[in-house]
């Protein structure tokens, strides 16, 4: 749906969010364990009927989203789903920082090339001198 190191799209999100609110609808309307009788699952020669319910019944309360209200936000959500769907994409480099990163590099690469062995061979001198205690 979404590719590493990137942010998800709105698209993303809104599936995200329908999903949510599909489940929650989905475990107010499924029957309890408890509900179901041996005369339904009598057709099913492999179902191993339960004599006790394998947990308690999930007590959801109170829907916390009124109907009438989902129904609007859902509405909107699918506008903006749709709005979103039909914007372009944005470019996945901005043009200003690839031009400066190309620019940067060689600075960069002189930098390292000076500074990196003398920092590396000073940590590793320090970290061998705290692991034996002996000074190098």
């Amino acid at each position: 749906m979404q590719s590493q190191g990137r942010e998800p799209s709105m698209e993303d999100i809104l599936a995200s969010i329908k999903k949510v609110i599909a489940e929650e609808k989905e475990l107010r309307s499924a029957p309890a364990a408890s509900d179901l009788s041996a005369a339904d699952l009598s057709g099913e020669d492999d179902v191993l009927e339960l004599e006790e319910p394998l947990a308690p019944p999930v007590d959801l309360g109170p829907p916390l989203l009124d109907e009438q209200a989902a129904g609007a936000t859902r509405v909107a959500l699918e506008q903006l789903q749709t709005v979103a769907a039909t914007v372009p994409a944005q470019p996945i480099v901005n043009p200003l920082e690839e031009v400066i990163r190309d620019m940067l590099r060689p600075i960069l690469k002189q930098w390292l090339d000076e500074h990196l062995p003398h920092m590396v061979d000073e940590h590793v001198r320090r970290e061998i001198t705290r692991i034996t205690g002996r000074p190098l």
